[in-house]
């Protein structure tokens, strides 16, 4: 009988991860399909791509969007329940140094584990590589307390963000121009598939032992509070080092037979194997120590989270090959075609197209819009979230492009942007606000790292531009615009509110909702 219950058990538990597969699987391949069909109809018209890079392209395509599946699945099975089991149990300690330590040390970890570091290390040359890694670390441990702080005494997010934003910006006037660009990017180097999941289910597990109204609220803010970390970081660096940063550009392999392409993939994958392993590696033993002082979980959910362990594994190694092989070397050249035409001027409208499209394919960003579907029972869309970061990014690269063709400083922007952003917070419900500045974070992910920036320094260099002035920047742009348009959604979600106020009804309007999360509602999660 025993066994027989054991079998309908592993049958159901088969069952529900075959059904979340077909919806990965139809995720990722809606995210990706529509950029292939863009490089590849430029490919056959106006940019003319040789068949190695082309071909290169596809197969990394088709890499990335089983990367996505395995790494969606498995973040969802595994980087979430460790996460909130881990940010439950802090606060339950009740002790504030221990919610301190561990808060500072899990910031560490996470940033050392994610392999979006060690690539903005290599692009600041005049830095340590180590110096510059530990810098970024530290930022994020101390914004980590400090956003894990705010969600623990319930303190507003929006004039924490416009104090370290000022000071941010401050720092900024003292910096050499040519490390400008690379600061800004570095708050992405907290934001990628390694350590979103793990920190939003931090927050969500925190904020899940409160009593009040408002913490489910509060569980959002913490991405957009630790990208704030690694821009202070090495804002500081540059002072110190005073550095004008520098690039290597990027080497473009052609191949000559499917031998030689199989190779070049075949040969990438044990490099992202050891990645991935040492970047999982810190976490899982972290999280093997927090299981040993804190109450044990059952052998049933352990199970779940080490097959989720495998299936990030997998799925980041089949993502980042992907990207990094196939992605780069065509955003790089696709990006230098394109400025060379008589009317260059078609990259910025082009850019905002693959801009529109691409950050769908960002593989934090379905763990954002899943997360906010589940916290606020579906009153706001996976599907408007979606539209509102696919036209931030679209007009992120189109001023990117702009920058690249003219060599505008990026304060002429961010300043502005941010401005904007800022004063929107006055406006909005508080958790749009949270959301937004989270958004902007997860939006700017590897795939911005392997196709919009090769992008623009390939447009960059066949325009004669400053590559460390002009082309970097791209991830900086993509994580400020998400701020405004999803904001902007807030306001027009509080403008349908206040219409419906004047109109009897039987739905509670979308911002009342939110006040009235119960707390059995946040803790289900």
């Amino acid at each position: 009988m025993k066994a027989g219950l054991l079998r309908t058990q592993f049958s159901y538990q088969n069952t529900v991860v075959r059904g979340k597969m077909k919806e990965k699987t139809k995720e990722s391949v809606s995210a990706v399909v529509p950029i292939m069909l863009i490089v590849l109809l430029l490919g056959f018209t106006i940019a003319p791509l040789s068949p190695s890079i082309l071909v290169e392209f596809i197969v990394g395509a088709v890499l990335v969007i089983i990367g996505m599946v395995f790494f969606s699945l498995g973040a969802e099975l595994s980087m979430t329940p460790m996460g909130e089991r881990v940010g439950g149990s802090m606060l339950r300690t009740k002790k504030l140094w221990m919610i301190v330590a561990i808060g500072f040390i899990l910031g560490v970890i996470i940033t050392i584990s994610e392999p979006d570091l060690q690539v903005l290390a290599g692009q600041v040359a005049a830095v340590p590589n180590m110096v510059l890694i530990l810098s970024v670390a530290v930022g994020v441990g101390v914004f980590l307390v400090a956003a894990l702080l705010r969600i623990l005494f319930g303190i507003p997010l929006a004039p924490l963000l416009l104090v370290f934003y000022a000071i941010v910006f401050a720092l900024a006037m003292f910096v050499p121009k040519g490390f400008l660009a690379v600061a800004f990017d570095s708050g992405g180097v907290t934001t990628g598939p390694m350590t979103v999941p793990f920190i939003m289910a931090l927050g969500v597990g925190i904020s899940s032992i409160r009593n009040d109204k408002h913490a489910g609220n509060d569980s959002f803010g913490l991405v957009s509070l630790c990208s704030i970390g690694p821009i202070l970081a090495v804002l500081i660096l540059g002072m110190v080092y005073s550095t004008e940063g520098n690039y290597t550009t990027t080497a473009i392999t052609e191949v000559s037979d499917s031998v030689e392409l199989g190779k070049l993939f075949w040969y990438e994958i044990p490099k992202y194997l050891k990645e991935i392993a040492l970047s999982l590696l810190p976490i899982i033993v972290f999280f093997g120590v927090f299981q040993i002082f804190a109450p044990k979980m059952n052998k049933k959910s352990l199970m779940k989270i080490c097959v989720g362990l495998v299936y990030t594994y997998i799925g980041l190694v089949l993502f980042l090959t992907g990207a990094n092989v196939g992605f780069i070397p065509a955003g790089n050249y696709l990006g230098s075609v394109l400025a060379s035409l008589s009317f260059r001027w078609i990259i910025v409208p082009i850019g905002m197209i693959i801009g529109y499209f691409i950050v769908k394919a960002e593989p934090a960003v379905y763990v954002l819009m899943h997360q906010v579907e589940e916290l606020t029972s579906g009153s706001i869309s996976g599907k408007s979230m979606q539209i509102s970061l696919s036209v931030g990014v679209a007009v992120s690269v189109g001023l990117s492009m702009i920058r690249v063709l003219t060599g505008i400083s990026i304060l002429y922007f961010l300043i502005p942007g941010y401005g904007i952003a800022l004063i929107l917070t006055l406006f909005v419900p508080k958790i749009f606000t949270a959301i937004a500045f989270d958004s902007g974070g997860v939006a700017s992910g590897p795939m911005t790292a392997t196709f919009l920036l090769p992008l623009a320094q390939g447009a960059c260099l066949a325009v004669g531009g400053n590559i460390v002035t002009d082309a970097f920047g791209v991830v900086a742009m993509v994580a400020m615009t998400p701020l405004i348009t999803l904001q902007i959604l807030g306001v027009i979600y509080r403008i349908k509110d206040s219409r419906r106020a004047n109109v009897p009804q039987t739905v509670a309007p979308v911002v009342d909702m939110f006040a009235e999360l119960s707390d059995d509602a946040i803790i289900e999660l």
